[in-house]
C-alpha cells in the first residue's frame, strides 16, 4: 500500500483514474462552481460593493484543482464554462454600457483560458513534483497576456482583489501587480494540489505531498515574511517622506451621464459643473486647481472655437471659455477634442460632412487660455476603437450600427504643467488600470497622476469600485499621489502608499476639496525603471517550459 501511494504522488496521471464516473464528475462540477463563486465575490461585485478581499487568497484554489483532476477531453469545456461564467458575473455591470459588451469581455477571457488551461495541465503532468509552482508562474503569464494589445483588459487580475491589504501589496513598487498575483497563486496552486490529493487518497497522500514540499513551504514562508516586512517598513517610510507642497484640488462630481440628451443635456451639465465649481472655490479660496471628469464638457472646445461649424455648440463653448477665463485657478476637464482629419481640406466638405477626427481628450485651461491637450492613448476595445475595419468590415459595420462611439488614438504622452510649477498627467477612464501608462507619465516628469473617469453608465457602485481598486496600485508602483476626478464615483485622492486621503460618496452631485502631497525627490522605483519585468519573465519562462514539457511528455509516451 505504501508503495502504491508513493507512486501515485509522483505521477498524478495515475491518480485521476482511481475515481471515475459520477463521483469524479460531481467533484469537478463543485470545483467549477466554487471557483467561479469565490472569484466573483472576492472582488467588488454583485454581493458587496467592496468585495471580500480575503477570499482573493483562496479564489484560485478550486481552479487549479479542477485543471489537475480533469481529463484532457473535459478540459476545454471547463475552460469555456469557467471563463464565460465568472466574467459574466464579475462584470455584470457591462450590460448597462451596451447589451453586446457583456458578451465581449467574457468571450475574450474564455478564448484566453482555452489556451491557458491545457498549458497548466501540461506543466502539472510533465513535472509531478514541482508542477504546481510552474502552474502558478504560467498563470502570471496568462494574466499579463490578458492586459496586452488591442483587447487588453486587466479587470480580474487576482492581485487586485486584495487591495485592502496595503502592507501585502507594497511589493508592487518592485514587481507591479504581478508580484502580488504571484504571492497569491503560489499557495493557491499548492492548495489545489492538496485538495485533489485529499479527494483521490484522503490523508495519506496529502501527508506525503506536504512532507515532500517542505523546502517550498519554507521558502514561501520566508518570502511572505519578507514581503510583509517590506510592506510595513515602506508604509512607514512613505508617511515620513518630505512633502514639497500640498496641492489643493477641487474635484467636481456632477453625477450625470455626459453622453445622454444632446445639446440640452450638455448645457445642463455645464451649468451644474460651473455652479459646483464656484461653490467649491467660495468654500476653499486657496484651491490650486479644479478638476472635472472625463468628457464632463462634451462639445469640442478647440473645434467649435476655431471652426464654428455649429452655432449652437459654439455659443456653449463660448460660455465655457468665458467661465474658464474668469477663474483664478487652472481648470482641467475631459473633452471631445475635434481636429481636422485632413489639414489640406476645409472643416466642412462639399457633401456637408465634417472633415473631423475626434479624440477622447483632456484640456488644461489657465490664465484665460487653452494650454495643452492630452489625447487618450489606450482606447477601450470594440466600444471606443476597432483597428480591423479592413480585415473585418462586416463586424466593424455591426459595431457602428450598434452605436459604439469610436475615437482616434492619441500619439503623445502629455505632462501638463501649471503656472505655479506642478507637473501632472491625466490618464483617461480605464487607462489607469494599465501600469505601463502611469509609468510612462511619471518617467516623463509627472509629479501627480490625475485620472479623469466617467463610469456613471454602469449604474453600479461595484463597477466603480473595481476600477478604483486598480488605481491604488498605480500609486505604489510609481510612488506618486493620485487624484481621481469622476463623474459619479469613486472620486478620491490617495497618497504614494496607496492610503485613501478623501473620497466622495458615489452617485451624488457634489464637490470635494482635498489636499494632495507632492513629494520632494520621490524615489525612482524598480517598477518605474524596469516596468512589467516579472510578468514578462513569467511569460517567457512559461513558453520555454511548456515546450520542454511537451517534449518530455512525448518522450514518455514513446517509451
Amino acid at each position: 500500500m505504501a508503495k502504491k501511494l508513493k507512486s501515485t504522488s509522483i505521477k498524478p496521471e495515475n491518480i485521476k483514474s482511481r475515481r471515475i464516473g459520477l463521483g469524479t464528475f460531481g467533484f469537478e462540477v463543485i470545483l467549477l462552481a466554487t471557483g467561479i463563486l469565490l472569484f466573483s465575490i472576492a472582488f467588488p461585485g454583485f454581493l458587496t460593493n467592496d468585495g471580500i478581499p480575503v477570499l482573493g487568497f483562496i479564489a484560485l484554489v478550486p481552479m487549479f484543482a479542477l485543471v489537475r483532476v480533469s481529463s484532457w477531453k473535459k478540459l476545454p469545456a471547463y475552460a469555456i464554462l469557467y471563463g464565460l461564467t465568472k466574467y459574466v458575473i464579475f462584470n455584470y455591470w457591462l450590460s448597462s454600457f451596451h447589451p453586446g459588451a457583456i458578451f465581449i469581455a467574457p468571450i475574450i477571457c474564455m478564448v484566453e483560458l482555452l489556451f491557458t488551461f491545457p498549458i497548466l495541465k501540461l506543466l502539472d503532468r510533465a513535472f509531478p513534483k514541482y508542477g504546481f509552482i510552474f502552474m502558478a508562474v504560467a498563470f502570471i503569464g496568462y494574466e499579463y497576456i490578458k492586459s496586452l494589445g488591442f483587447v487588453g483588459y486587466p479587470y480580474g487580475i487576482i492581485g487586485y482583489s486584495v487591495y485592502t491589504f496595503l502592507p501585502f501589496i507594497q511589493i508592487a513598487e518592485i514587481t507591479g501587480v504581478w508580484g502580488v498575483s504571484l504571492m497569491i497563486t503560489l499557495p493557491s496552486a499548492f492548495l489545489g494540489r492538496l485538495l485533489v490529493d485529499w479527494y483521490e487518497a484522503r490523508l495519506p497522500l496529502m501527508k506525503r505531498t506536504v512532507s515532500g514540499q517542505v523546502p517550498f513551504l519554507a521558502v514561501y514562508g520566508a518570502l511572505l515574511i519578507a514581503v510583509l516586512t517590506f510592506g510595513f517598513v515602506r508604509l512607514h517610510q512613505v508617511s515620513q517622506w518630505e512633502v514639497a507642497r500640498d496641492w489643493n484640488v477641487a474635484l467636481v462630481q456632477h453625477n450625470a451621464d455626459t453622453w445622454e440628451g444632446g445639446f440640452q443635456q450638455y448645457q445642463r451639465n455645464f451649468e451644474a459643473l460651473s455652479r459646483l465649481t464656484l461653490e467649491a472655490l467660495e468654500e476653499a479660496p486657496e484651491t490650486d486647481i479644479v478638476v472635472w471628469s472625463e468628457t464632463a464638457f462634451v462639445p469640442g472646445v478647440y473645434w467649435h472655437a476655431t471652426y464654428r461649424t455649429n452655432p449652437q455648440m459654439y455659443q456653449l463653448v463660448a460660455r465655457f471659455e468665458d467661465f474658464a477665463k474668469g477663474l483664478d485657478v487652472p481648470l482641467v476637464t475631459g473633452n471631445s477634442d475635434g481636429q481636422l482629419m485632413d489639414p489640406s481640406l476645409p472643416p466642412v466638405l462639399p457633401d456637408n460632412t465634417l472633415n473631423r477626427a475626434d479624440y477622447n481628450a483632456v484640456i488644461h485651461y489657465e490664465a484665460g487660455e487653452l494650454q495643452e491637450i492630452y489625447r487618450k492613448l489606450h482606447l477601450v476595445p470594440f466600444t471606443e476603437h476597432f483597428p480591423y475595419e479592413e480585415q473585418l468590415p462586416r463586424f466593424y459595420a455591426l459595431l457602428r450600427e450598434n452605436e459604439f462611439n469610436f475615437w482616434e488614438t492619441g500619439e503623445e504622452v502629455t505632462v501638463f504643467e501649471t503656472k505655479d510649477g506642478v507637473q501632472f498627467s491625466t490618464p483617461i477612464c480605464f487607462e489607469d488600470v494599465f501600469g505601463y501608462l502611469s509609468r510612462k507619465f511619471v518617467n516623463e516628469g509627472a509629479e501627480v497622476i490625475v485620472n479623469l473617469t466617467n463610469d456613471s453608465w454602469s449604474r453600479a457602485v461595484s463597477a466603480q469600485m473595481q476600477h478604483y481598486t486598480m488605481s491604488i496600485y498605480r500609486t505604489i508602483e510609481t510612488r506618486r499621489s493620485l487624484v481621481r476626478g469622476t463623474n459619479s464615483g469613486m472620486t478620491a485622492t490617495l497618497d504614494a502608499g496607496g492610503n485613501l486621503i478623501d473620497m466622495l460618496e458615489p452617485f451624488i452631485e457634489s464637490y470635494m476639496i482635498s489636499s494632495v502631497p507632492i513629494y520632494k525627490d520621490p524615489p525612482t522605483t524598480f517598477y518605474l525603471k524596469y516596468g512589467d519585468w516579472l510578468a514578462q519573465a513569467s511569460l517567457g519562462f512559461t513558453l520555454a517550459l511548456s515546450a520542454a514539457a511537451g517534449a518530455l511528455m512525448f518522450r514518455r509516451r514513446k517509451s
